[in-house]
């Protein structure tokens, strides 16, 4: 969901540098931009991640699971994302009795491309992760373009799943643009460089820009919720912290392509999905529009919607509202998750 934005993030510090003296720009392309991909390490204030892998029966695949005891949560992350943003991205219920199981997908961090490419091989790989940590059941938490997995997965795991949350969830054909070969170099070798000096130069650019990317506010509404998010630390650290986790890009834009991939393709089996759903999605995403909500409340039996009005794609998290979706969220989790 990251990738529009970081192209504009970038743009924005290209015409920051231009007149920036040559040695400038060579001390730029030589700097290691600061990136903290430990496989243990704090992603936010409290929030620690212990990556590992499971081979399973289908391949490799990366994971961290949190928590000691209780349901089981399967956080299937966004794109440009990976084990550690699906782990973030679950950080609400922390202290809710729920262990957080996030993996990376293919083409994400440690989990290589050729673990499964389609959404039914990714779907049968997180049925192969289950058996292999011993999970009989889960609940799922899909967001954005890991939704199609998640829809996938409920509809050929019918038995392994408990109940479904999708928020701001790819769920029709979504058409996308293939980079090239040129542009790809760029965006891996300088442009990370250039989307954390924007970052440090003016944290507040990058908010914005974000902003312009997952929402289709007016100026107005646009200027407040920068200002919220910037003025408000917990948030802030928040967003911060969602940033960081799309970073190394190298390590992350093959699955990010190949979602794209995925999404021209379409044909989700919503109609099969017999788990209990909750569908939650902002009326103003930019991003992953309301259509495809709509699209799958239609399709989904028996599913449940909450419209997040005048809400952007990030709204669920970086919203003064936020607090409201997480708990109609919770509260469907809790009444559906099995008892101990």
């Amino acid at each position: 969901m990251w990738k529009r934005r970081i192209v504009k993030i970038i743009s924005i510090t290209l015409a920051v540098l231009v007149g920036i003296p040559v040695a400038v720009l060579a001390g730029l392309l030589v700097w290691d931009g600061g990136i903290d991909d430990d496989p243990r390490r704090e992603i936010l204030d409290g929030v620690r991640i212990d990556l590992r892998t499971a081979v399973t029966r289908l391949g490799p695949i990366e994971y961290d699971l949190y928590g000691a005891k209780g349901p089981v949560l399967l956080s299937v992350h966004a794109g440009l994302g990976g084990a550690d943003q699906g782990r973030l991205f679950a950080d609400w219920l922390r202290g809710d009795s729920f262990r957080i199981l996030s993996p990376s997908r293919p083409g994400y961090l440690g989990t290589p491309l050729e673990s499964g490419r389609t959404n039914e091989e990714q779907a049968d790989l997180l049925a192969a992760l289950l058996d292999e940590l011993g999970i009989e059941r889960v609940g799922v938490l899909a967001v954005s373009a890991g939704a199609p997995v998640a829809y996938t997965f409920a509809a050929r795991h019918p038995d392994r799943i408990w109940g479904l949350v999708s928020i701001g969830g790819v769920s029709k054909p979504q058409p996308g643009e293939t980079s090239s070969p040129a542009r790809r170099t760029f965006l891996n070798v300088v442009g990370q460089k250039l989307a954390l000096l924007t970052a440090r130069l003016s944290f507040e650019s990058v908010v914005a820009g974000t902003l312009d990317e997952t929402s289709t506010f007016t100026e107005e509404q646009r200027a407040r919720r920068v200002a919220y998010i910037m003025n408000t630390p917990h948030v802030r650290a928040l967003f911060e912290a969602m940033f960081a986790t799309t970073f190394p890009y190298q390590r992350r834009w093959p699955g990010t392509d190949n979602d794209a991939a995925q999404a021209r393709r379409g044909g989700l089996p919503l109609e099969r999905i017999m788990a209990p759903t909750l569908l939650i999605h902002g009326t103003q995403d930019g991003d992953v529009t309301f259509d495809h909500h709509e699209f799958a409340a239609q399709r989904i039996p028996g599913a449940e919607r909450y419209r997040m009005e005048h809400e952007d794609h990030l709204g669920f998290w970086l919203s003064p509202e936020g607090s409201r979706a997480q708990a109609v969220a919770r509260d469907f989790l809790r009444k559906h998750a099995p008892g101990e």
